[in-house]
């Protein structure tokens, strides 16, 4: 416990002793009076504190809060004070955000365990060098970036963070000052929507800023380490992309949107290069070679600022000069400086002129709906009676049927646009390179006929199959889907068509899973177990039919939308379940907590890279779990679903997080571009609800349901067998298990019941919110009898801390907006014919900017 006892210790220097002292310069920013907002922040915080441990309700602590410390009459003047301390919660929020990022590099020990440093040492120990060799030439890790929308931060407010920390970090606190007023002007609040393309804008940024160089660092490291690994023939690091390609339930996202956001990223990374040939001039004034850099530089530069010339450039281009150049250094030169234009090549095979694949997806229903579209036609060419036949039928039919369609009489919508969107693919793949656009993602899939759909509509838009060069990808989401899968792909390998199709592509067969609607649907230690099951059986059928399957992770933030420790999962997998790639979606404050500045990005691959490569070479079970560890775990996981399903069907359930969070306001944040439901009707159903506004909701009562509800049940469940200690052996033995209960104790440490306890006695809610709670405290004492800790996150102490500072800075927002909540369930709000109503409505949902962006430490 040294190194966590020291990092603790810098910690505490770094981020929370810096805290106090920079806060104190909010009080004296030249603003409307914001001196005394910040002392009656200070104030109100302790109230809170001082009046949920009495057991009053926010709205019990705000008035009397009112009435006590400030002068204040009206309702109207209460309101503005309190956006007032909202505003400068928010800014708190930025500020330790900035300490953290400015932090991280000491804090965290970027040559320690779980990074490449690390991974050196053991391989030579191990004498594996061959071996590492090997598996650097087929496995990688992919991050793909969504716009999922679970980061509250404009891109103005992003770039002050970025400002901050890097000034943080050098100690100016002149320049702090200035860039704390900077931010005291800046709007926190969005007035319009984000379109899908602004969405992509923000991400590239990041790829631009952190990416370009955090994954040019550690190709290099590896190539400086391993002479024998080559990054132009395998590139272990890759980048994914989604907005402007996600059109999921997003009526905004078109195929011009698609077509524009892969010239974006096209051309984001001759910018990048552009800047680096700039770079590179500055050192490589030789001769023979200066010119050879001038004509490069001339040639990005055409690309970027010369439309006749956008599309003429290619990789080749790029590296032949660049090869050149090297050869001279090494020959003429003494190899002088030769390590930069190394440096510069490995960039160009790592990103060529794409920057990031851009994924399409779509729901499975929108196939079958186009397809019903074109049947409908005269002359189609799946024959009369396609809509009639049985699906053995239509499986034969999809499995020959070609042809070139256009149907320029098609209104404008969904179905026109899917069929424009796959000849789109091919654009930005003449444009971009195949990597630019290579895979189509089938939501709430759910059968071998909703993939050939897929691939049928591709040969129908002119694609011929032996120029198919995109990966068909089923998600499976829900615990139903998950158990099918297996079958799934089964019916799908067993059609000669798509196994050829599959032999085009290497033989690899990317699956997607997905936690967010697994744990929506099933629970947390359900929707765990049932992705885990689901990777075992499709492992296992791959195997048996000759295909690498390769699981691309659909993972948020928070531990309920299958993120925490992460790279631990990764790292405690058997040769049960395949590891030939690690691919996960990282999103909102998941990028900016975890990859936000070019240090943190750099560690956080390496330990994913690790988890990867040590998980091959140095793991030596053959299976994750023994058959008898699997028995135990699919117990609990049963007895977890049923405490779980038992919550989520009760009657009263919806109407609570409805009525007592801010789930019906996400929308009005103005933060993603896609609508909070997956379809516009006015009821409000658990199978529509996004998995985002829902987990988020309950992040924001601070209750995180989702998070480790019904694992107390099955704990005690065991317990009342007589085989409780089974539960600890497994904890103690299995890095699987114990993953899964570090990440579950992480949702639970932030949970804050006082903050809800006035609902333990409402004539509606209580039921629920006792059930809830009861389980929280039951999870809660058989974890501490399992892990043998008193605290939760005692194995992660800094976390911990973390984690105790955010949420003591929120704690104001926190009881604002359940004081607000309260306010409109008064019938004398309703009734009022003031504009009282609107502006708790708005309270609301700006106190929740604050409450998520505190929340970061959640990935």
């Amino acid at each position: 416990m040294a190194s966590s006892a020291s990092a603790v210790s810098r910690f505490h220097n770094q981020v929370a002793l810096k805290f106090q002292l920079y806060n104190s310069l909010f009080s004296s920013l030249p603003f409307y009076r914001i001196e005394r907002t910040g002392i009656l922040l200070s104030l109100l915080q302790n109230h809170c504190e001082e009046g949920f441990k009495k057991k009053k309700s926010p709205r019990e602590i705000i008035e009397h809060f009112f009435t006590q410390h400030t002068a204040v009459q009206t309702e109207q003047e209460k309101i503005d004070f309190l956006f007032r301390f909202v505003q400068y919660v928010e800014r708190q929020v930025v500020l330790f955000d900035a300490l953290e990022d400015a932090a991280f590099s000491d804090v965290n020990d970027m040559n320690g365990l779980g990074t490449l440093k690390h991974l050196e040492s053991e391989v030579l120990q191990e004498n594996k060098q061959d071996a590492l060799l090997e598996k650097l030439e087929n496995f990688a890790v992919r991050l793909v970036l969504t716009a999922h929308p679970t980061q509250f931060y404009p891109g103005p407010v992003l770039g002050i963070i970025n400002d901050l920390s890097k000034a943080v970090a050098e100690n100016n606190v002149a320049q702090i000052n200035t860039y704390l007023q900077q931010l005291g002007k800046t709007p926190f609040f969005k007035k319009q929507k984000p379109t899908p393309y602004d969405e992509a804008v923000s991400l590239i940024w990041y790829l631009e800023n952190v990416f370009y160089a955090a994954c040019g660092r550690i190709v290099n490291k590896l190539a400086q380490q391993y002479p024998g690994y080559d990054p132009a023939r395998h590139q272990v690091i890759q980048m994914g992309f989604w907005p402007g390609g996600d059109r999921d339930g997003n009526p905004f996202v078109t195929s011009a949107i698609t077509l524009k956001v892969a010239a974006a990223l096209r051309g984001s990374i001759i910018k990048c290069y552009y800047l680096d040939i700039r770079k590179l001039k500055r050192r490589l004034t030789f001769k023979g070679i200066e010119d050879i850099l001038t004509q490069l530089e001339e040639r990005l530069y055409e690309h970027l600022f010369i439309p006749a010339s956008a599309r003429s450039l290619c990789k080749e281009e790029i590296l032949k000069p660049l090869l050149e150049i090297r050869d001279k250094l090494i020959h003429t030169h003494n190899g002088l400086f030769v390590n930069l234009v190394d440096s510069f090549i490995h960039k160009v095979h790592l990103f060529g002129l794409y920057f990031a694949t851009l994924d399409v997806r779509q729901d499975s229903s929108i196939h079958r709906q186009v397809l019903d579209r074109i049947a409908a036609e005269k002359d189609s060419p799946l024959g009369p009676g396609y809509r009639e036949a049985s699906d053995e039928e239509k499986l034969r039919i999809l499995a020959t049927v070609e042809g070139d369609l256009a149907y320029p009489d098609w209104n404008e919508g969904v179905e026109k646009d899917t069929l424009a969107v796959i000849r789109a693919i091919r654009d930005i793949q003449d444009m971009n390179g195949e990597e630019g656009c290579n895979r189509y993602i089938i939501s709430q899939c759910g059968s071998a006929l909703q993939v050939m759909e897929v691939y049928a509509l591709f040969r129908l838009c002119g694609w011929k199959s032996a120029e198919l060069s995109v990966d068909i990808v089923p998600l499976f989401e829900t615990i139903d889907d998950l158990t099918n899968a297996a079958d799934v792909m089964r019916s799908l390998y067993r059609l000669d068509i798509y196994r050829e199709h599959l032999k085009k592509r290497g033989n690899k067969q990317t699956v997607m899973l997905g936690f967010s609607d697994g744990t929506k649907d099933g629970g947390y230690l359900m929707a765990n177990w049932g992705i885990y099951k689901a990777k075992e059986s499709l492992t296992a059928v791959s195997k048996e039919f000759g295909i690498d399957v390769l699981f691309f992770d659909g993972r948020g933030g928070p531990p309920a939308r299958g993120g925490g420790k992460t790279h631990k999962f990764y790292s405690s997998l058997g040769k049960n379940i395949s590891g030939k790639e690690i691919q996960i979606t990282v999103q909102g404050q998941t990028v900016s907590s975890s990859f936000g500045t070019i240090d943190a990005a750099q560690f956080n691959l390496e330990q994913l890279l690790h988890a990867g490569v040590s998980n091959e070479l140095f793991n030596p079970r053959d299976t994750t779990l023994n058959s008898q560890e699997e028995s135990l775990l699919e117990e609990l996981a049963n007895e977890s679903f049923q405490a779980y399903k038992k919550l989520k069907d009760d009657p009263r359930f919806l109407p609570y997080l409805s009525a007592v969070s801010p789930l019906r306001f996400y929308s009005d944040t103005n933060i993603g571009s896609r609508p909070a439901k997956r379809n516009n009707s006015g009821k409000l159903t658990l199978k529509d609800l996004r998995a985002i506004p829902y987990v988020g909701a309950w992040s924001q009562l601070k209750q995180n349901v989702t998070g480790y509800y019904g694992i107390g049940t099955a704990l005690q469940a065991l317990e009342a067998k007589g085989r409780f200690q089974e539960a600890r052996q497994l904890y103690r033995e299995s890095l699987f298990f114990k993953t899964l209960i570090d990440n579950c104790e992480m949702a639970m440490k932030k949970c804050y019941f006082p903050l809800t306890e006035y609902l333990s006695n409402h004539p509606e809610y209580s039921a629920i919110w006792n059930m809830i709670y009861h389980e929280f405290e039951l999870t809660q004492k058989y974890l501490s009898r399992m892990t043998g800790n008193n605290e939760l996150m005692y194995d992660y102490p800094v976390d911990q801390l973390s984690i105790q500072m955010r949420d003591r800075i929120v704690l104001p927002l926190l009881s604002i907006q359940q004081y607000a909540i309260q306010m409109l369930q008064d019938p004398k709000v309703n009734k009022d014919s003031s504009n009282f109503k609107a502006l708790y409505e708005k309270l609301i949902t700006r106190s929740s900017f604050g409450i998520i962006n505190a929340s970061r430490n959640s990935a």
